[in-house]
């Protein structure tokens, strides 16, 4: 196998990218000067080399603990539940959560072999156990079926603890068509709604 070819096969390991777009991409980095290509490398090794999971909150970070977990300005009684770490750029970008994090790395799955002890659920309980401050815990997995499963299986296992637990409002997108939804969000939005006024 040439290095084209290698290239090309380690492109189309990624998420979203097929076997055209990976060879797409392997010839664009070949038009471009070497030094381009060089900076490119040296960017995915330092990831490889400096990114770690915090081990506090399982966010991707290069201080261990992460600067949301030493931040004093965060909220420490509330902590909310994400699938990814890539979730919490997405709550963060909102700028409304001051509460701290704790990434799961999944959701449950049986049918990809995704079960308890493949999350970090333990990590979870045993940060909330010691942690006396947390009140809330806010479930913000996504609302496909394994993260419904999932926010349903860590709901039994915090709520002994003392804790409340609250899970993401679900409903019509700003912006939305009616016409466009399907009928589960609809039913989500009729029975999430509030009063006006």
């Amino acid at each position: 196998m040439s290095v084209i070819d290698e290239l090309a096969a380690e492109f189309a390991r990624l998420p979203g990218i097929g076997r055209k777009t990976a060879l797409r991409l392997t010839y664009y980095l070949l038009k471009r000067p070497a030094e381009d290509t060089r900076r490119l490398a040296h960017a995915l090794s330092a990831v490889a080399d400096r990114v770690r999971a915090c081990s506090t909150c399982g966010n991707l970070t290069e201080a261990d603990p992460c600067a949301i977990c030493t931040s004093p300005r965060r909220d420490g009684s509330m902590v909310c539940v994400v699938e990814e770490a890539s979730d919490i750029g997405a709550i963060e970008r909102t700028g409304t959560f001051a509460g701290l994090y704790h990434v799961l790395g999944g959701r449950l799955s049986p049918l990809e072999g995704v079960g308890p002890d493949e999350l970090r659920i333990g990590p979870l309980l045993a940060r909330l156990e010691t942690g006396p401050d947390v009140g809330e815990v806010i479930i913000a997995t996504n609302p496909s079926v394994e993260g419904e499963a999932t926010a349903l299986y860590l709901q039994k296992l915090i709520r002994p603890l003392g804790r409340r637990v609250t899970r993401l409002a679900r409903g019509m997108p700003v912006g939305g068509d009616l016409e466009y939804t399907d009928g589960v969000t609809i039913a989500e939005a009729l029975a999430g709604r509030r009063e006006i006024g």
